[in-house]
């Protein structure tokens, strides 16, 4: 075999590989957001769920793509570990998509209609209006070409007249079932190794239409190959928090149990699929001649996409009955960290391992942001429980409520400190993820995005000025709030808690459905308590109701209170796409 046919395959290999992302990324910035609000509304019970995961994968083209959406939406709780499940069995299904494409290139020569496909697609591609329609074509034309080459430099080979590669198949028994498990092992490995299912399948194809690889070797590589691709997501999910893991593994245990009682029909089940598909399992080169064995051989792409699709439909309708006892499996193995992992800088969503599309990329870091933003409102209710305790002094300072008050304080540093991490390591992804090819849409949520996390850090700095004030104010000599300074601190705090609420329940949900005079309502509320309560204190300092020094610390932290409020309001201007103030 020359050095040129073997770069000739490998070079094929990568055009078909590239071809799939872009075709799938192409896809995915077509269907946008619709694509995921399907998902999510789409899974009421096991059987929708399997059919959504299904068409969802089948017009992305990308198990992955939809796994990694699915989970994104079980760490959101939009949907259960178990939704998530039937989602990912479907998606087992919707890839099989990708055999039947190849089995299809594979059988007849579709390189003439790639050159039409790559004309139109340059056309569509600088037509603004239709360029992601322009990319799809261009990912296809690029698989298309890459299936061609393939096959026609699997002919040029000659495998099924190369004695050395036909020797070497033929030293394992057929009859073996270790040769199944060493074919097995091999289609996994190789696919992790190449990280790419569909690679392994098309030199599969090539190799039984050839002639070469007897077609139950073909299917033990097939379904080593889908434990190889569940090792990869396995591995990608390491970094993940617990229900991505619990969701990878769900995959993995999905694949694992249908290879294992496949293997106890291994046979009978393959010689249904040929029948089906008109394969004579027994022909020989010898008996029917070459020519026939040949024509009979080429059929082999299309029994290695039957089985595909048969293995995961009869696997889905085994499992599907059991998901419930694969929850509490997988929920039993994984189990949760003891630790506060909220106490500790860490982002749940955005994951290392795999370079992913860019338009789940920006779902990850929405979901980060929503996170945050959670994060956020949960310092100020330490704020506001901080004052609480400094209130309820009665002069002793030392003792439990000292150490209470100080533990309070030094965690509320520390989310400070997480804020500030947040802010970076999410405009780091953000940044990475806008040098690909994305669409007008995601790159104004990626500037809406850097927005919201600018301003979420300010609310992070506006809660620790107040923590710091209040501190000031119990450790130093000045005299103590009364009642009624503390009455309308507390209803200060009250209203920007509520502003919070709101933000939070826009991140959460979908800016459609969203009443934004909520917002604004509560913001013009906040101004004019603020307004009033400094008027006051004019009045009650003139009066001796109390000293200037404690009237400015109060002014400090109402004003703190009114600053953050403008900073959710940034947030909600910038999730929205809308100006709420004219100022």
């Amino acid at each position: 075999m020359s050095t040129f046919v073997i770069f000739k395959l490998l070079g094929s290999l990568a055009l078909l590989m590239f071809g799939m992302k872009s075709m799938s990324e192409a896809l995915q910035k077509m269907a946008g957001p619709q694509l995921r609000h399907v998902l999510g509304a789409m899974t009421t019970n096991r059987f929708t769920g399997v059919l959504t995961g299904t068409l969802v994968t089948a017009s992305v083209q990308s198990s992955t793509a939809t796994t990694v959406m699915t989970v994104s939406f079980v760490n959101a709780g939009l949907l259960t570990l178990a939704q998530a499940i039937s989602v990912i069995m479907g998606a087992n299904i919707g890839t099989t998509l990708t055999a039947w494409i190849m089995s299809a290139g594979m059988s007849f020569d579709i390189t003439d209609m790639v050159y039409p496909a790559f004309f139109a697609g340059i056309i569509l591609i600088y037509m603004k209006k239709y360029r992601y329609f322009g990319d799809f074509l261009y990912g296809l034309a690029f698989l298309l070409l890459g299936l061609g080459t393939l096959r026609a430099t699997g002919t040029e080979m000659h495998l099924g007249e190369n004695q050395a590669v036909l020797d070497f198949f033929a030293s394992f028994d057929p009859t073996s079932f270790l040769t199944t498990l060493v074919f097995l092992l091999l289609g996994g490995i190789m696919t992790f190794c190449v990280q790419s299912s569909a690679a392994v399948m098309a030199i599969t194809m090539i190799l039984c239409s050839s002639g070469v690889l007897p077609i139950y070797q073909g299917i033990a590589l097939v379904m080593g190959e889908n434990i190889g691709t569940t090792i990869t997501s396995n591995l990608a999910a390491l970094s993940a928090n617990t229900q991505a893991r619990r969701a990878a593994l769900s995959h993995m245990l999905f694949n694992f149990f249908g290879v294992f009682w496949m293997l106890f029909v291994f046979r009978p089940f393959i010689d249904a699929v040929c029948g089906f598909v008109g394969y004579d399992v027994d022909m020989t080169k010898e008996s029917a001649g070459v020519e026939a064995f040949m024509d009979n051989a080429a059929k082999l792409s299309f029994v290695l996409a039957a089985f595909h699709t048969c293995f995961n439909v009869v696997n889905t309708f085994i499992l599907i009955w059991f998901i419930p006892q694969i929850e509490k499996l997988v929920c039993w193995i994984i189990r949760p960290k003891k630790v506060d992992e909220e106490e500790d800088f860490r982002l749940h969503f955005i994951t290392s391992g795999i370079m992913k599309t860019p338009e789940l990329s920006v779902l990850e870091a929405q979901k980060e942001i929503q996170a945050f933003s959670d994060r956020m409102q949960r310092m100020f209710g330490m704020v506001r429980e901080l004052l609480q305790l400094s209130a309820t002094s009665t002069g002793k300072k030392r003792g439990d409520q000292e150490e209470q008050f100080n533990k309070l304080f030094t965690r509320i540093e520390k989310y400070e400190s997480i804020s500030d991490n947040l802010e970076l390591e999410i405009a780091n992804y953000l940044d990475q993820v806008s040098d690909a090819h994305l669409s007008d849409d995601t790159k104004a949520k990626i500037r809406a995005m850097l927005r919201e996390i600018s301003e979420l850090e300010s609310i992070g700095d506006s809660c620790y000025n107040m923590a710091r004030t209040i501190s000031r104010k119990y450790r130093g000599k000045e005299d103590h709030f009364n009642e009624q300074q503390y009455h309308r601190l507390q209803q200060m705090m009250v209203l920007t808690d509520d502003s919070l609420s709101l933000m939070n329940q826009l991140m959460a949900g979908r800016k459609e459905n969203f009443d934004i005079n909520r917002t604004i309502n509560t913001e013009n509320e906040i101004n004019n308590f603020r307004s009033q309560l400094k008027q006051q204190n004019i009045v009650d300092v003139n009066n001796h109701e109390y000293t200037y020094a404690v009237g400015t610390i109060y002014m400090d932290l109402v004003n703190e209170c009114e600053k953050l409020a403008d900073y959710v309001v940034n947030v909600v201007e910038a999730r929205m796409g809308v100006r709420v103030r004219d100022n």
